[in-house]
């Protein structure tokens, strides 16, 4: 059987519609349909049905697509040991990481990769809630994700993951605060103030919702955004508290707002990156995750 056509399967499953599959890889629905209906043939079973106005894999189908992970995974590893065996590593990674930790990690990160003259880095801006991280990996080598101390998200069964930090909550308050000169403060102490928060279910918003179910009162959140320095500002002009995340924001702090850590609640997020696993065994994408651990482990030393 023929491999790309195996792996329209796995693209099929993985994107939902023949269109999508289709801008993907940059061909044409009917060019993929084509394809699809010429392994049909070969093995001769159903391997794709229609329902409704779009398609879904059979048993088979299915069955197929996730020998094709295996057989991509394969293939990549092979390739990988040749290339180490060569002695170099070269091409392209695209990254996909969200805001406040491409802050942290992608500036010392591109320094590391200059060992790497071989590896061309594509790196893109991408925050989601995090039950979608596992969705990018269709598009990006390497995704850096984040997720609560305490959350699972959804469809990480077929990825890679790898934890890369864990990064400790404090709350933000302005410098002229009353609570601003105690070295801790707790959920009770703070969860009636106005609050700059992100958008529903960012593992910020979930610290909040579990400060406010343990105090008791639920948080008035007068501004949403994922733009770390603009929540900054807004704590520093006096318009409300916020939680942000330690390392990312200590060293814009002084002498605008001060961060503490909160009592009797575990408060941090954690930052891992998510990666097919034939990508995953790409000799590149290897030592750009190589690089990202040591980057994080600079931030982690700092705990």
């Amino acid at each position: 059987m023929d491999i790309n056509q195996l792996a329209l399967l796995r693209e099929l499953a993985e994107r939902g519609s023949v269109t999508e599959v289709a801008y993907a890889l940059g061909k044409t629905p009917s060019a993929v349909s084509q394809q699809l209906r010429t392994l049909q043939r070969q093995m001769g079973t159903v391997l794709v049905e229609r329902v409704g106005r779009g398609v879904r894999l059979t048993d088979a189908g299915h069955a197929l697509a996730e020998s094709s992970v295996r057989v991509a995974t394969a293939i990549a590893e092979a390739e990988a040991t040749w290339s180490a065996f060569q002695g170099g590593a070269s091409g392209t990674v695209r990254m996909a990481i969200f805001y406040s930790a491409a802050e942290l990690l992608v500036p010392g990160l591109l320094t590391r990769m200059r060992a790497h003259p071989g590896i061309a880095m594509e790196i893109s801006d991408r925050d989601v809630s995090q039950d979608d991280f596992a969705a990018l990996t269709s598009d990006f080598d390497v995704v850096v994700a984040h997720r609560s101390d305490d959350v699972l998200p959804p469809d990480r069964e077929r990825l890679t993951v790898v934890p890369l930090l864990r990064e400790p909550l404090d709350v933000a308050l302005p410098l002229d605060h009353p609570l601003a000169s105690r070295p801790r403060v707790s959920p009770a102490d703070v969860i009636g103030e106005d609050w700059i928060g992100v958008p529903v279910d960012f593992p910020l918003d979930r610290v909040l919702q579990a400060m406010s179910a343990q105090a008791g009162v639920a948080a008035k959140v007068v501004h949403r955004t994922t733009h770390l320095p603009l929540t900054e500002k807004l704590v520093a002009a006096g318009h409300g508290v916020a939680l942000l995340p330690r390392h990312t924001s200590l060293e814009r702090a002084s002498g605008r707002y001060v961060l503490r850590p909160l009592t009797d609640l575990r408060a941090g997020r954690r930052i891992e990156v998510l990666m097919r696993p034939d990508r995953a065994a790409r000799r590149a994408v290897s030592l750009v995750l190589d690089e990202l651990l040591a980057e994080a482990g600079l931030a982690n030393a700092e705990e």
